[in-house]
């Protein structure tokens, strides 16, 4: 099992009040599945991403990655652990402006300790791989929303990781390069990659081969999509 969470727990303390945004949460999630976490706002699956990301940690209960218990880590070790098992995919993209598409996509590299020529041409056959060869040296403010985004993906593929943590990946796009983007999704879950797709929009969880409703920090449902929507016939560049 690629991750196996068990009796998960988050409370946070807000001056005097007590949030309980997760409450016993257990989950188990294959390599290789296309997961999407569905609920509105207040629902928990922000507080449950953050955790499957390794960029918090619970209150109680087990979170094992790849056989590794990562709920008793601290901060450094959580941070190693990311680096190493986990690519994210962010709404607003998160990319430094002053850099190229190529040092952006290098950039975790850098802390994964490869050598500057090593981590450039990397980060080049990435690129190309979504659809970007021809735009290596532009920087952020050069690029269209949806190129932006093929940066990122590029970003959390380049370090092999064994998830791919997509949040709201489409919020900031048009609904044609929604469904490019979701066709690249799509395109690196048959790669063999894990994808677990963070979302509001029923559309886009449509796209995945399974999804967890979260409502009030637990989880409502946990069903296999029978109504998959796949992009098969819109061309994509193989990843």
């Amino acid at each position: 099992m690629l991750i196996s969470i068990k009796h998960l727990n988050k409370t946070y303390i807000m001056g005097a009040e007590r949030v309980e945004a997760l409450k016993d949460v257990s989950l188990d999630i294959k390599k290789n599945e296309y997961v999407a976490l569905m609920g509105p706002s207040g629902s928990g699956k922000s507080t449950l991403m953050n955790l499957l990301g390794c960029l918090d940690s619970p209150t109680s209960g087990e979170y094992w990655l790849n056989g590794i218990e990562v709920s008793t880590m601290d901060d450094g070790e959580l941070a190693e652990v990311r680096n190493k098992q986990i690519g994210f995919v962010f709404q607003t993209f998160n990319l430094l402006p002053r850099l190229s598409a190529l040092e952006n996509v290098a950039l975790p590299l850098v802390y994964a300790g490869l050598g500057k020529e090593e981590r450039l041409e990397k980060a080049r056959k990435t690129l190309e791989a979504v659809g970007l060869g021809d735009r290596v040296m532009h920087k952020p403010n050069e690029l269209s929303g949806g190129q932006r985004q093929r940066v990122a993906v590029a970003r959390a593929l380049v370090n092999d990781p064994a998830i791919i943590l997509a949040d709201e990946p489409t919020g900031n796009l048009d609904t044609k390069t929604s469904y490019e983007i979701m066709g690249l999704f799509e395109q690196i879950h048959k790669a063999g990659n894990t994808v677990i797709l963070v979302t509001h929009e029923h559309d886009i969880s449509l796209h995945a081969h399974r999804i967890v409703r979260m409502r009030d920090g637990l989880i409502e449902s946990d069903m296999p999509n029978e109504h998959i929507v796949s992009m098969a016939n819109v061309r994509e560049p193989a990843v």
